[in-house]
């Protein structure tokens, strides 16, 4: 395990770790002592979070790089400019946020009686992120708890070394080694974290280990917020301008090879509609990427040779459309389109995470709807339509953590839009005013003059 070094500590080769009992209790003590509360701290800490990311930023995309194969122009796309765009939203609605909201006073109380909510730093908060987008995913849900007033240790996966090592390097030399602190490790040092108590953890990944993490909190009554995934559906009507859906489609599924918790999981249409969207999606996928994605320098990397062997063997769940190939040495899938998959096939067994699109022929609608709430919830759902019956039922007789009406992947991009699941794909939720109340106590208040 690896931490930043506070002043108080020795640095240097020989340099012992903090424990996490000791980080989380030094971070404690700042906190007891109102360090971070002031609304001035909160957005000093924001202005240097958004200075570490204007000022290296391409050290964080050649991390990106070195992990995940992103381009610069998607690293800077999806993670780096994301993150600036939270921050400046933020600070632009701090104040408003913060601000104590008047509630009515029944009569009873007297005419003198006023009431209000004001929202509290819950104290000491843990962000783990996950490896599919590693710098977005750690600092989206800092920025939250830095603006909520909170101490904050975040724990970088350590799935996405390099990027891991440029937050641990980065975070202490702009941030308050007093109330911030990076610890590195795999599943020996985050289950020495979750040990502690914390006031709030934030977890994203598979609910696998969100289990884990829920049973880890429930020792303290510790709050948890889940950003989880699942397999998230799209409808194509048959009414659909299908050159456009395939575009919009390929780039939300195969960004970052796949490896997007909200990217399309797969198709659901009729079969006239599937024969006549195979060739536009082949053909979509060609103008992204080329006739040779691996070629590409805009398609991503397989995040490790065990996610590749397990996606390689989804491969054979349909016929292919297009892609298929793959190298091992190289942690490169093509982008693939399978028609014809069988719902009990292995590829819509489980999450794909990967750059595979299947495509499931239903009847019609009734059949899309059944076929959607007969699995677990998803974290996203999208519906391709120009039908306002088609999408008022979807809305109205499906769950889902977001819908998505046309483009997938955007409405996280829309910071005045709450982000989260639902059921398996996650609870609670984050992002701009909804980051603060995650991170926060809305407290009651009654003042009731006593003269």
């Amino acid at each position: 395990m690896t931490t930043a070094a506070t002043p108080e500590q020795p640095t240097g080769p020989l340099a012992a770790p903090e424990r996490p009992a000791d980080v989380v209790a030094r971070l404690r003590a700042a906190f007891r002592t109102g360090r971070t509360k002031p609304v001035a701290w909160r957005t000093d800490q924001l202005r240097r979070l958004r200075a570490l990311l204007t000022e290296h930023g391409a050290d964080l995309a050649a991390a990106l790089h070195a992990d995940l194969g992103k381009s610069a122009t998607e690293a800077y796309r999806t993670e780096i400019d994301f993150t600036i765009r939270e921050i400046d939203h933020t600070l632009d609605h701090l104040d408003a946020w913060l601000t104590p909201e008047p509630a009515p006073v029944p009569a009873h109380l007297g005419a003198d009686a006023r009431a209000w909510t004001q929202v509290d730093p819950l104290g000491v908060v843990l962000v783990i992120a996950p490896w599919n987008y590693p710098a977005q995913l750690l600092l989206a849900p800092l920025v939250g708890a830095l603006a909520a007033g909170n101490a904050v240790v975040v724990k970088p996966s350590e799935l996405a070394p390099a990027t891991s090592a440029a937050l641990a390097r980065l975070l202490p030399a702009h941030l308050d080694t007093e109330a911030v602190a990076v610890v590195e490790g795999g599943v020996p040092e985050t289950t020495a974290l979750l040990a502690e108590r914390f006031d709030h953890v934030f977890y994203t990944g598979n609910g696998t280990v969100g289990r884990i993490v829920l049973r880890a909190a429930a020792e303290h009554l510790t709050p948890v917020t889940l950003e989880l995934g699942g397999k998230s559906p799209a409808f194509v009507d048959r009414d659909a301008d299908l050159t456009v859906v395939a575009d919009r489609l390929a780039r939300g599924k195969f960004l970052n090879a796949g490896q997007t918790c909200v990217a399309p999981d797969y198709v659901l249409t009729d079969q006239r509609t599937a024969a006549a969207l195979e060739p536009l999606l082949a053909r979509a996928v060609e103008t992204l990427y080329g006739a040779d994605p691996q070629t590409s320098p805009e398609y991503g990397r397989i995040v490790n040779e065990r996610h590749f062997d397990r996606l390689t063997a989804l491969l054979d769940s349909g016929r292919t459309v297009t892609g298929g190939r793959h190298d091992r040495t190289d942690k490169y899938i093509a982008p693939t389109v399978l028609a014809d998959v069988d719902p009990a096939s292995p590829v819509m067994a489980e999450e794909i995470f990967g750059p595979i699109l299947p495509i499931v022929t239903v009847a019609g609608l009734d059949e899309a709807i059944g076929f959607i709430n007969d699995r677990d919830k998803p974290l996203a759902l999208y519906v391709f339509s120009e039908s306002d019956t088609t999408r008022s039922r979807i809305a109205a007789e499906t769950s889902s953590g977001g819908l998505g009406f046309g483009l997938p992947l955007a409405h996280l991009t829309v910071s005045d839009l709450p982000f989260g699941g639902v059921g398996e794909s996650g609870m609670g939720n984050y992002h701009g005013r909804y980051s603060i109340e995650t991170f926060s106590h809305r407290k009651a208040v009654l003042d009731k003059p006593l003269g």
